[in-house]
């Protein structure tokens, strides 16, 4: 398989696993302990990627590479984190909060695409998005 469909093979099936979890991630433990725990392993499981990903030049090297994306990206995964496991516990339904989430930060980042990384859409993409909209209606129907 490609790295095309790998990655984004990887991408869905780590996402449907991540809201699942979430979800199942007893409300009544602290959440911060919960996220000490999981970037623990997290750190694990990535120092077990440098066996497939080595640091050809060193991690000294590639540390002086990093620039603000690093922190930023550090700041964005705690907030979500933090976020979902809020949502589940005040009550979200695992289905609608996620596609609500991802709807809705796909939505905002179409102008950053377009503006910032000069990313082009056609009128196929601006119908998708369209009918993404119409989607964000139907989810928060009242019946």
């Amino acid at each position: 398989m490609s790295l095309f469909y790998f990655s984004i093979t990887l991408a869905i099936c780590s996402s449907a696993l991540y809201h699942f979890v979430a979800k199942s991630t007893p409300s009544n433990v602290n959440f911060t302990v919960s996220l000490l725990v999981t970037y623990a392993v997290a750190f694990i499981v990535t120092l077990f990627t440098f066996f497939f990903f080595p640091a050809k030049n060193g991690i000294a090297a590639e540390l002086k590479q990093l620039n603000w994306a690093s922190i930023g990206l550090a700041a964005a995964i705690v907030g979500i984190e933090f976020g979902f496991l809020l949502t589940y516990r005040a009550g979200w339904n695992l289905g609608i909060a996620a596609v609500l989430v991802n709807v809705v930060a796909s939505l905002i980042l179409v102008p950053v695409a377009i503006f910032v990384f000069k990313d082009e859409i056609s009128w196929v993409n601006i119908l998708g998005i369209l009918i993404c909209l119409a989607g964000l209606v139907m989810l928060n129907w009242k019946r």
